[in-house]
């Protein structure tokens, strides 16, 4: 048995101690797990006591999170350490915002610093122009966090500039987005860190001929040679790198959208709320740091617990991309079935992530969490103070938010047996004082930190995507399939093929 398995055996001894309590019997044992299990951090509250663990059984946790180094892991990953081993690279996306004395995370902030200086020179000259409409084409990483970034922090700009975003090669998207536009107003934005990827290529190519042209064309690419040739002037095109993610290359030019449309402050407000949470992972003792605890909360539900799915449910509207935006991330970062040294690992990783914003998802998917026969944890996530004058609103959104945390904790015997709800169902609850760029930032530096402490804690590597490429690589040789210059190798994709021709 490898040291996860033992380390994993060891905590499933303390999940079969507690099988036969429920949170209930939990909470009537340890009759202050409200405030125990409660941290704050930058702003953001965090409370525990609904994950079903006693004060044993967190010890236990604690203790596997000593034994799998997390503490260096994450000095490692800060400081620019090869914490990347599949592709012999650091993962430096917390350079994008904090900057440390280690020599390889130095050069990296040094690098970030100048981007940003290029990003802001290229807003001044946007700002002095003719365009109120920009369009960020990008995909995955390239696309999923200035889409969720925008849409929670749209209050907070000026008006200048209205940004749309086109990620689906799906042309009907292109169809309708640049129907409400005006080309003689509109800039573009395209997104890629190898300038390769076909949907943002295609994507960019339909907007270019719209556009009349590539003057007002823009780029973020580690491959400038490639934007040129696509005809962007190198002088607008910003650097990606090696070292960041798409998943976490918010913090970078990839977030040039973001500067642009809530300005230079905000950009740099939401840095300061990722960085804080930087320096609290490297810097607080186990017990209090954020991040690991809820790494060490999903590992629990996830491999004592059994819980195949894991549900992100805010209750603020502005919130409502995160769950998509978090699919990636944890997905992407945590759907591994070796560990770093190339073995098939015999534990369970990634859950399946999904939700909705509250109350809306109240009145689709929460029958199947109240009684449906598969126990989903969910992380709750609402903001105290809104930024709207409508207080009854408010106070209604937050008793729901309260409410079904309880209800899925502690149930309801019901008068019949359709009406029971057994309740025992985790959930994590986590607060924002406001929803403002520094607290947005530290928030999802928070889920950031927390998959990289489950990758160390199972063992793997969240920084490669390999099963990503497969598909790409069976498009590439079904294209000319479908163009009919070609025969499928697999009979299926050949029938398939061959129905779609016919048809078309």
């Amino acid at each position: 048995m490898d040291s996860t398995a033992a380390r994993l055996a060891h905590l499933k001894t303390h999940g079969a101690r507690l099988a036969a309590l429920s949170l209930s019997d939990l909470q009537a044992r340890e009759p202050d797990r409200g405030q125990r299990l409660a941290l704050r951090v930058q702003g953001l509250y965090a409370n525990f006591a609904r994950q079903h663990v006693d004060a044993e059984a967190l010890a236990a946790l604690l203790g596997m999170a000593e034994a799998s180094g997390a503490a260096q892991a994450f000095r490692d990953l800060l400081e620019g350490a090869p914490v990347n081993r599949s592709e012999g690279r650091p993962a430096l996306h917390s350079a994008l915002r904090t900057a440390l004395d280690a020599p390889v995370a130095a050069r990296a902030a040094a690098e970030a610093a100048a981007a940003r200086e290029r990003m802001v020179g290229l807003a001044a000259a946007l700002r002095a122009g003719p365009v109120t409409e920009l369009i960020h084409i990008g995909i995955g990483g390239s696309d999923l966090g200035p889409r969720l970034a925008l849409d929670a922090l749209k209050e907070v700009g000026d008006g200048r500039f209205t940004v749309h975003f086109l990620s689906n090669v799906d042309a009907h998207a292109a169809k309708r987005l640049l129907a409400g536009l005006d080309p003689a107003r509109t800039a573009a934005i395209l997104v890629s860190k190898s300038f390769g990827t076909q949907e943002t290529l295609l994507n960019g190519a339909l907007v270019r001929d719209w556009l009349g042209g590539s003057e007002r064309l823009y780029a973020v690419s580690a491959n400038v040679a490639k934007a040129e040739a696509f005809g962007i002037d190198p002088t607008r095109v910003l650097p990606m790198w090696d070292w960041v993610g798409g998943r976490y290359s918010l913090w970078s030019a990839v977030g040039f959208s973001v500067l642009l449309a809530l300005g230079e402050e905000a950009f740099a407000q939401m840095l300061a709320g990722a960085e804080a949470i930087d320096r609290h992972a490297l810097e607080a003792p186990a017990a209090a740091n954020l991040p690991l605890l809820h790494a060490l909360f999903a590992v629990w539900n996830r491999n004592v617990e059994g819980h195949a799915a894991q549900a992100v449910l805010p209750y603020d509207e502005r919130l409502r991309l995160l769950p998509a935006y978090l699919q990636q991330l944890v997905m992407e970062s945590l759907g591994k079935r070796v560990d770093q040294a190339g073995r098939t690992i015999r534990h369970h990783t990634v859950p399946v992530i999904w939700g909705g914003a509250g109350t809306d998802c109240q009145h689709s998917f929460f029958q199947a969490l109240h009684q449906g026969t598969q126990v989903v944890p969910v992380d709750f996530i609402g903001v105290i103070r809104p930024d709207h004058a409508h207080a009854e609103s408010h106070r209604v959104l937050l008793s729901h938010l309260l409410a079904q945390s309880e209800a899925l904790a502690n149930g309801d015997a019901g008068t019949t047996a359709a009406q029971h709800s057994p309740g025992n169902r985790p959930s994590s609850l986590l607060l924002l004082d406001r929803l403002t760029p520094r607290s947005f930032g530290a928030l999802l530096a928070l889920y950031e930190h927390s998959v990289y402490a489950q990758s160390v804690l199972w063992g793997i590597n969240a920084f490669d995507q390999f099963g990503v490429e497969l598909g790409k690589r069976l498009a590439a040789g079904l294209l000319p399939v479908l163009e009919g210059r070609a025969q499928a190798s697999d009979p299926v994709s050949a029938a398939l093929a061959a129905e779609i021709r016919a048809r078309g």
